[in-house]
Parts: C-alpha cells; structure tokens; sequence
C-alpha cells in the first residue's frame, strides 16, 4: 500500500482512531459501488495498490492498513465522529435505492404487484431518524445538480426516480463508465422527465391511434383471433420514437422481430400497412400468390419511416408460433445487412425484439441469443428487448409457476444488461425510458431491455375467457381506464389539450380506418434497397448456370490456398495436411475432401463471392480435415489462405461458433434472407445435433418460402454416416429433411467424392436459385482411400444427381440393381470386387430431394431386362430414405421388376451403441444387398 499517500492525506484529515469505523463503512460503500463515495475518498481508494498479478489485496490488511495509520493519529479536527457517520449512512441509502428502488416501484398499472419489502429503502436501517430530515448532507455521486441537499429532500428525490413509474436495474453492470452514464440520465430529471407540448401530442395520438385500431377491429370482426395490444398500448409510442430517434442517430434500417400480441397493431400503427389489407386478410381475402400463406398475425412487413435524419426502412420479421425463436432470425438479418453497409459497429442498423413476459423468461433460445451477443460471428452492436408484460401467460399468472426469478427479465443479467421497467400506463415515462434505452445501445454497443409493464384485457386471444382462471385481475382490468383516457385527462389537467380535441382526434382516425388507407404520418414509399432479389425469382432447378472452370486456373488456386508465411509455425499434423495438399495442386496426387472443399471455396472468393461458414468447430473441422484457419504454434496468431488469393477478391469468414444450435441456425437463415449474393453455411459438429434447430428447420427452412414467400440459401452441413460411434453420432435424421421435401423447396444431397462436393458447393452459389440446401456430409470419407477425385474431375464440369456404374460390368449380365446414397456405397463397392462379382451393378442417388428422375431413368436405359432392384441403406428401416423416397425408386425401376429394402432393422434409437453390434449389422446389410438368392 501507498503508506506514505494515506499517512499524509490523514494527517492533515480530521480522521483518526475513533473513526476507523467511518473509513471502514465508506470503503465497503466503495466496494459497493465506487460512484457512492465522494471524489475525494474515491481517489483515495482508488490508490489503494493491487498484489501481484493485479489481483486485489485482502480487505482484512486493508482495514488493518486504515486501523493502524488511524491509531497513529494524534489530532483530532473538524466535524465529530458521528456527524460522519451520519454522511456515511446517507451514502449507503442512496446506493441501496440505486440497487433496490425497483422493487418499491409503481410498475403495475392494475396496481396487484405485492413486491417484498426491502428494508435497505427506509432510513431506520440505515440509522437515520426523522431528526435527520432537516440536516444538510453530502449528495455523493447523486446527480442532481446540488453538492448538498437536506435528507428530506435527498429522501423525496430518491423516491421520484427509483420507485415512481420507473424501475432501474443497473447496478449488476459491472462497468463503472456504463454504471455513471446511466445514474447522470436517469438522476439528471429526477424522475420527472420534461416533453414539449408538440410531443406530448404527439404521444397522445399515437395512443389513440393505438386503441383505435383496436376497438375498430373487436366491432368489425367480434370474436376473431387478433393478440390485442389492449393494455400495453404505450408500445406504439415506445416503437416511434425509437425509430425516430434511432434515424436521428445515424441509423438507415431497423427490424423487428415480434410474436403475436400487438403485431397486427404494430403492422397498421407503426409500419404503415393499409388497413384495408388487413380487413381484407380478416374477411378471408387473400392474393392468389404461390403457397400455403399464414395467418395474420404471423406475417412480416417492409416500409419506409421518415425520421428528421432521413428515411429509415423498417423490417418486421416474418414469424412463427414459435414465439422466441425470431429473435436470432432478427440478429442474423441484422447482421447481413451491417455486413453489406460496411457497418460494424452497428450504428446503421438497429435490432428491435418484442417479447412476451412468459416466453422471454421460458424459452432457452432467449439466453442463447443473449449468449451470442459479444462474440464476433453473432454481435450486432446491441439490440433494444421489449418485454410486453402483461403479467400472465396464456393463463399462467402466478409467478412460481411461470418462472423461477423476481422478475421475467432477469435473464439479461447474464450479458449485464440494464433493465428499465416501467408501468405502461405513464407513456411519458415509457418514451423517456425509450430515448435512455436507444442511448445507452449507441453508446456502449450492448444490449438493454425495457420491461412494459402492462395488462392484457381480453384473454389470451379474443374468444378466451380469462376471468375463468385470473378472476381477481380480470375484476380490475374491467375497471381500468385505457391508458388513453388516462393520458388525455392527464394533459387536460395540465392544460395541454381539450378533451374534445382527443375526442375529435379519435373520430379522426376512425375516418383514416374506413377510408383503408395508410394511418402512419411518418410512412414513406418503399425505395429499391441495396439488396436485390430479382435474379433469383421465378428460376427452376435445372437452370443453366456457367459451372466451367479451367484446370489451369484450379492448379492456380490450389496452389493460393496452400500457400502461407514462412514465420507461420503450423503444427507438424497440419504441416504434413499442407504438404500433401501442395501435391494435390500441381496434380501429382489424387484430391481429397478437404482440399476440393477448400478449392471450391476459393473459386468463388476469387469472382468476389463473400462467403460465410459457421459451426461449432468449422475452422479446422469437427473431423481435422479442413483447417482453412491456421494457428501459429509460437504465438496463437491464425491466417487464412482463402482471404489472400489476391487483392479486391471476395473474403471468407469462418467461425468457431457458440455450443448452440438453435440460435445459430436461426442466426444463419436470417442472414440468408437478407443477403442472396453470399454463401451462408452452417456446420454441424455432429449431424444428430441439428435436432437441436428442429423448430428453425420446419418452421423457417422447409416451409419459409411456401408460407411468407421468403427466399434462403442457407446451406446445412450435416455429418452423418453409420461408423460405428453409437446414436448420438451416426444419423443426421436424413428421414426428417425427406419427410419435410415438397414442393422443390430445398435439395437434399448426399455427396460421395471430393469433386461431387466440390461441384455442389460451386453449384448452391452459382445457380441463380435460393433455396436451402441440406448436405449429408461424410465422415470416413474424409480419408477413405477410394473417396478420392482428380483435377479432370472438377475442371469443366458439374454436379452429378446420380452416378451409375463406374466399374467395367457388362450390363447384359447384370442381375441385380442396388441402389444406395452415401457412404455405403463404398462398403458395397469394395465388397463386390473382394468377391468379383459381376452381376450386381451399384448406382448412386446424390441427389435425393428433388429426386433425380430423368438422370436415373438414363442410368437404367442399361438394366430394363433386370427384374430385381434393391435400396441398400445403413439407417434402419424406418429412417432414412427408404419410407420417404421409395415412391421415387419404384417409379424409376422398369416396369413388372421388384424393389426390395436391404438394411437394418426398424429400430427406435438411430443406431446401436457398441462396436461389435454394429460391424455385424453392417457386414449383414452388405451381404444381404450383394447376394441374388
């Protein structure tokens, strides 16, 4: 410790023995909360040097430190001992408000909230009396303007900002900066925040406007399913001015993700959609578009906002009845769009989720999302979180039965993000929390949330009868005045308006309603965007593409790709990698997976195709085979081959992503739904794991296009393949992609070569059609000895849907057709030539979604007078492609012929978990596809 700083400061300081304590108590307040204690005792604690390793001294020595240069004190000045503990005591009350005035706050607009009462807000705990109330003290840190106040006064301002219709959780920040930015807005109005009158008009109209909708749509269609926003009504304002303000930062584009409550308000009131489309979607109407459709309340939107920064373009997300599930989407389709604006720290786009109080505390993909939001494949710059609390969900209201936590917010304590509750039924404060919210995002690049808390009038949708369950909330929210009503009797008090122009501003809109057209003063025409998807529409599979590439130019980036600093020390297994890959370049040796992988990628990257790879291990891969990212052994630093081809070529990144798989895969389809010119992929580690993004794959990818008309190229890498290693790491569940394949909404391929993998990822990207693509990718493979390619393989060709047979059969004597996809077909292969047989032809299917009818009809030009057909696979019977594709063999086997199954058994578990078992199914399913009884 600096003894002599602390020696000198006390010398001259009234401090000494006696007062130990005193010091004690201010240095715990400091521990508290650094900001708590004045700047003259913050100095000194801040002094306070640290032990090695920068790790702090114990707090014993340092009160032993204080009690030993206080005994060493001799004189004695200035104000008493207990003077000072009063001020001391003061300190610690206003700290105690800044971490627990929330928990006296008036947040609950029916007014039912019974919060435990927290004895650290009153002054008796804090030994202060009403005889303290008229004594000056020491504000601290306090930002109100004033050095000093009287304890009544401090006492009273305390109260106005943290427990008035606002309720600030902040203090579990662990940043200082963030802490005092946050005291200096919320104590800098205590807690009245001042609007001009223009605003609080226009807040007024806008909660008008937000009812209005409403109770036009409960008397046009009584009893129709529509999430009424009733009750939360200030998130119309709340949305706004967050668009408004965010346009005055700098901000170009803003998307929502919402679930059902209040979105069809939202819809109409915010993002400008025609009322009379909405009717016309309430009378059944519909356009006579391609796909199923949804519902209304499912459905997405684009427009133009006018903000005094210039036209901000909104995107509300499309959405499922998963409700959470969107919010990854939302980050994804915002980072693209960072990404294409040359943005990243995020001031050009802003990320708005709206939440429900029950699935925001619920569902995990919440805290995957928030998991995500620092790391470099998933930040955004922060997102703005609205909770819309109506205090219930569905008809769950009691707290210990909807969540384990006070609050349903508290999950964003993970990432440290500050949570601002405020009662919905105070709008100002809601607009006020708004501006404080988009702020701090700005500001810090890091989440915040804002609890509204609020009500829900009708049930959980219109037809529900919510006083069934909630009886005692229901009796009061009959009573309850709108918070229209409210506002407006609020400013006719104050004289700000009439109350008969409220009433003419109601019947106004109800006008703008039956007229059908746009309500929102702020919408603006949509302009063309810098995304175009116009290429890519209307265009079937089988659309010609350039796929030609020269085998000069792949020598020429073989060569690029295996190229990298003389300094950069790469461990002796991936130098070795390397070396063989040099080899494969010049074409002295055959390719394999990894390299013609590798290759593919820089051919795009050499047209300027930026592409993007994520996974849980993607940048060596799960399987050591890629190793497109290179670790220097000496000093952890990595480079890329990929991204240094040449200069102005497209970039590449790849990311060892988050142990998650919903959120990511969510991540990576809202990305490829804002960005068609880049190759999005993602990599499962195992493709068991993909179960994990089941709700992503049926909800967005299988059905997003049929539903919303929402075009995708997200690529799914799954590794799957029966090697023995037990359920959890054999089945991609190729059955459920099968199950899920209509209407050519995706491809389902299972590559067996290098240049078929090769082919197929040039393919995905170079062929003017957006839809996923789902690989099942190899594992043995990877290094299987005959799963090799050569350069003639990839040069001036493409990808093959079917392969016949490659080995030199006379067709005539050929008995038996077994066909098969994937890694069998090289156990079947090996085994035939082991027993030289020569009357079983082996074809392969690569393609099993859309199935390749034509190319296997000319593959089977050879065999029409074979009578027996067999589909080998090593998934069990009643997974994989056997059920969901035999309909497609049938068809393509000539007629009068049979079609028999070879393959394990129908089982529950995806594959067996022991070695042994596993050879011996493996060895009879083989045995069984080759012998012709």
């Amino acid at each position: 410790m600096q003894e002599g700083v602390m020696r000198e400061w006390l010398e001259s300081s009234h401090l000494a023995g006696g007062n130990v304590a005193y010091i004690e108590q201010l240095f715990e307040a400091y521990l508290d909360d650094p900001t708590a204690v004045s700047d003259e005792w913050r100095e000194i604690f801040d002094s306070l040097p640290k032990g090695d390793h920068a790790v702090d001294v114990k707090l014993s020595d340092v009160r032993d430190e204080f009690r030993t240069l206080a005994k060493n004190k001799l004189k004695q000045s200035g104000t008493s001992a207990p003077a000072d503990q009063k001020q001391v005591k003061v300190l610690q009350l206003i700290n105690a408000y800044r971490f627990r005035g929330h928990q006296h706050a008036n947040l609950d607009p029916l007014g039912l909230w019974k919060q435990e009462q927290t004895p650290d807000l009153s002054l008796d705990f804090h030994d202060l009396s009403k005889d303290d109330l008229e004594r000056e003290f020491n504000v601290g840190s306090l930002a109100v303007g004033t050095e000093t106040m009287k304890l009544k006064d401090i006492h009273n301002v305390l109260e106005s900002i943290y427990c008035g219709s606002i309720g600030a959780e902040y203090m579990h920040i662990v940043s200082t900066e963030e802490k005092r930015w946050i005291q200096q807005r919320l104590e800098g109005v205590k807690g009245q925040p001042k609007f001009e009158k223009e605003q609080q008009i226009k807040i007024l109209r806008e909660l008008i406007s937000a009812d209005g909708l409403e109770k036009y749509l409960g008397s046009k269609f009584p009893g129709a399913k529509r999430f009424s926003l009733e009750g939360g009504d200030s998130l119309v304002p709340l949305l706004k001015e967050l668009i408004t303000r965010s346009g005055e930062q700098g901000a170009k584009e803003v998307v929502i993700g919402m679930a059902h409550r209040g979105r069809l308000n939202v819809l109409v009131n915010v993002l400008g959609k025609k009322p009379q489309d909405l009717f016309d979607e309430f009378a059944g109407k519909h356009a006579n578009n391609k796909g199923s459709g949804d519902v209304k309340y499912h459905m997405g939107f684009s427009s133009d906002f006018e903000t005094p920064g210039g036209d901000v373009h909104l995107a509300l997300a499309f959405n499922p009845s998963h409700l959470e599930i969107v919010n990854p989407v939302v980050m994804g389709s915002v980072r693209a769009r960072m990404d294409r604006l040359d943005d990243p720290q995020g001031k050009k786009v802003l990320p708005i989720t709206i939440h429900g109080d029950a699935a925001v505390a619920g569902q995990g993909v919440v805290q995957e999302t928030f998991n995500m939001s620092k790391t470099r494949a998933y930040q955004v710059g922060g997102s703005v979180r609205i909770v819309i609390n109506n205090q219930v969900g569905f008809t769950t209201s009691k707290r210990e039965d909807a969540r384990s936590t006070q609050y349903c917010t508290d999950i964003a304590k993970m990432v440290q993000a500050p949570i601002f509750h405020v009662n919905a039924d105070d709008p100002e404060a809601v607009v006020f929390v708004t501006q404080l919210a988009l702020d701090y995002r700005n500001a810090f690049k890091r989440d915040v949330v804002i609890d509204l808390v609020c009500y829900r009038r009708h049930g959980h949708n219109e037809a529900d009868e919510p006083s069934a369950t909630q009886p005692v909330m229901y009796s009061k929210i009959k009573k309850q005045p709108v918070a229209r009503e409210l506002y407006t009797k609020r400013l006719a008090d104050k004289g700000v308006v009439k109350e008969d122009d409220a009433k003419q501003w109601t019947q106004d809109y109800r006008d703008a309603l039956d007229k059908g057209e746009v309500v929102v003063d702020e919408h603006r025409p949509m302009r063309q965007h810098s995304v175009d998807w116009s290429p890519y529409i209307g265009n079937d599979w089988d659309v010609e593409y350039n796929f030609k590439i020269s085998a000069d130019k792949l020598q020429e980036l073989g060569k690029k790709i295996t190229a990298f600093p003389e300094d950069h020390k790469l461990n002796s297994r991936v130098a070795k990698v390397y070396q063989e890959r040099r080899k494969m370049a010049k074409g002295d040796k055959s390719m394999d997976w990894g390299f013609a992988e590798t290759l593919a990628y820089a051919t795009l990257v050499d047209e300027g195709i930026h592409i993007r790879l994520t996974g849980q291990d993607s940048g060596r891969g799960t399987f050591f085979h890629r190793h497109a990212v290179l670790h220097n052994q000496d000093d952890a630093s990595t480079y890329m081959p990929l991204n240094n081809i040449r200069d102005e070529q497209g970039q590449i990144e790849i990311y060892d992503s988050v142990l998650s798989e919903a959120a990511v895969v969510a991540f990576e389809y809202g990305y490829a739904t804002a960005e068609p010119k880049s190759l999005i992929m993602w990599e499962a580690q195992f493709g068991d794991f993909a179960n994990g993004a089941q709700v992503v794959i049926d909800q967005f990818l299988s059905s997003g296009e049929q539903k919303w008309g929402r075009f995708c190229g997200l690529t799914l890498l799954l590794p799957h393949g029966y090697e023995g290693q037990g359920p959890e790491h054999s089945s991609a569940r190729l059955e459920r992609f099968l199950q899920l394949s209509a209407d050519h909404n995706w491809s389902v391929c299972v590559p067996t070569t290098p240049a078929q993998v090769f082919h197929m990822i040039r393919r995905q990207q170079l062929r003017p059609v957006r839809r996923p693509l789902v690989v099942m990718t190899p594992k043995s493979l990877l290094r299987h000895p005959l799963a090799i390619s050569e350069m003639d393989d990839l040069a001036n060709s493409g990808f093959q849907n079917a392969i016949g047979e490659i080995d030199d059969l006379n067709p005539k004597k050929v008995k038996r057709v077994v066909m098969c996809a994937g890694k069998v077909y090289y156990d079947l292969l090996q085994e035939r030539r082991k027993r030289e047989q020569e009357d079983v032809a082996i074809i392969r299917i690569e393609q099993l979604y859309p199935f390749p009818a034509e190319e296997v009809a000319e593959i089977m030009k050879d065999y029409q007078h074979v009578k027996e057909f067999v589909w080998c696979q090593e998934e069990p019977q009643n997974q994989g492609a056997w059920y969901n594709s035999q309909h497609n063999f049938w068809a393509a086997i000539p007629a009068g012929a049979q079609l028999t199954y070879r393959g394990r058994d129908a089982s529950a578990a995806p594959a067996v978990g022991y070695l042994t078992e596993h050879n011996k199914q493996q060895q009879k399913l083989v045995d069984e596809a080759l012998t012709i009884k």
